[in-house]
C-alpha cells in the first residue's frame, strides 16, 4: 500500500476546471483548452506522498524548468505558454504556475543515464545490463557509463513504481518512427544538459523527460531536469563505489529509513511528519541546486 497520507482537496478556480492532482502537481484546464499546471510543495519517497511539505519547492521546480527550457530550445520546443496567473487564481500560485499546451502525451518515461545507479544498477549487478542494453564489466554505483543511453520506463500511478522496459517495447507501444525520435531527441537533451551543469561543478547522472505531440512535433512537456525528475551530484565529491551524495531528498530518504523515524517502509503504515531539521536541510538542497545551476540567487 502507498500514495498519498491524505490527499489533499483540489482548489476550485472560476474558469477552470481540475483535472487531477499528482505526487507533486495539480493540473487545471482553461474554458481556452489550455493546460494549467501547479506545482506544490509537496514531496514523495518510497512511493509516498508525505504530510509535511518544503517550503518553496514548487516554485524551485517552476523556476529551474523555465530556465532549462530556454537553454535546451533549439533542441526541443516546449509546452510552455505563459507564466502569468490565469484570472481568478490564488497569488500563492504565483511563481509556481505554468500555462501550456495542450499535447497529445507519449506514455513513455524518457529516461537517460550517463552513470550507473539506482534501477539501474539494480539491474546491471543481476545481469550486466539495463533495459537490456549490454554495459561493461566492472562498473559500480556511481560510474561513469562510456556514453549516454535511453532506459525508457512505463508511467505509473500515484504509489506505483515506473517500470523500465527496452526499447523495443518503447517501439512496439509507439511506433518504431516515434521511438526513434524519443531516444534521439532525449539523447541529445540529455547531453546538453549534462556539459551546462558539468561547467557549474555539477554531474547529472541521470534524468528522466516526458514528451507530447503538438499535431506532427514532439514536445517536451511537464518538468525537465530538476532535483526531483533528476540526479545531481557534487563533482568535486563524486567517488564512485558508494552510493554520492545529491541535491535533491536524499535527506528525507535517509530520515525515513532510519531508526529515529520508527516507520517501517515495508509495511502498511503511512510515513510519519518530518522533523524541522530536515526539512530545513532538504529546502536548502533544492535551492542550492537552483543557484548553482542558474547562477541566480534564490529570494
Amino acid at each position: 500500500m502507498s500514495g498519498f497520507v491524505e490527499k489533499p482537496e483540489p482548489l476550485q478556480v472560476p474558469g477552470l476546471v481540475h483535472l487531477h492532482t499528482g505526487k507533486v502537481r495539480d493540473l487545471y484546464r482553461t474554458e481556452a483548452g489550455d493546460l494549467v499546471m501547479v506545482a506544490s510543495d509537496r514531496l514523495s519517497a518510497y512511493d509516498w506522498v508525505l504530510p509535511t511539505e518544503i517550503p518553496d519547492k514548487g516554485r524551485v521546480l517552476t523556476q529551474l524548468s523555465l530556465w532549462w527550457f530556454d537553454q535546451l530550445r533549439d533542441l526541443a520546443p516546449h509546452h510552455v505558454l505563459s507564466t502569468e496567473l490565469p484570472p481568478g487564481a490564488p497569488a500563492e500560485w504565483a511563481g509556481r504556475t505554468l500555462v501550456c499546451k495542450s499535447l497529445r502525451m507519449v506514455p513513455v518515461e524518457c529516461v537517460a543515464r550517463g552513470y550507473l545507479t539506482g534501477s539501474g544498477l539494480a539491474e546491471y549487478q543481476e545481469s550486466r545490463t539495463v533495459c537490456g542494453l549490454a554495459l561493461p564489466e566492472g562498473l559500480v554505483d556511481g560510474s561513469e557509463l562510456p556514453g549516454p543511453i535511453f532506459t525508457p520506463a512505463t508511467k505509473a500511478e500515484v504509489g506505483e513504481h515506473d517500470e523500465n522496459v527496452s526499447y523495443e517495447e518503447v517501439a512496439r507501444q509507439v511506433g518504431a518512427e516515434t521511438a526513434a525520435e524519443l531516444r534521439q531527441v532525449t539523447l541529445a537533451v540529455y547531453s546538453r544538459a549534462r556539459d551546462i551543469a558539468r561547467e557549474r561543478g555539477i554531474i547529472l547522472a541521470d534524468t528522466k523527460f516526458e514528451f507530447g505531440f503538438d499535431g506532427d512535433t514532439l514536445v517536451l512537456a511537464d518538468e525537465v531536469l530538476t532535483p526531483d525528475s533528476s540526479r545531481f551530484w557534487p563533482a568535486d565529491r563524486w567517488q564512485p563505489g558508494q552510493a554520492q551524495p545529491s541535491y535533491d531528498k536524499q535527506y528525507v530518504r535517509d530520515w525515513l529509513t532510519s531508526a529515529e523515524s520508527g516507520w517501517d517502509r515495508r509495511g502498511e503504515q503511512p510515513p510519519p511528519p518530518l522533523p524541522e531539521r530536515v526539512v530545513e536541510a532538504t529546502r536548502a538542497k533544492y535551492v542550492e541546486a537552483y543557484e548553482r545551476l542558474t547562477g541566480v540567487r534564490w529570494s
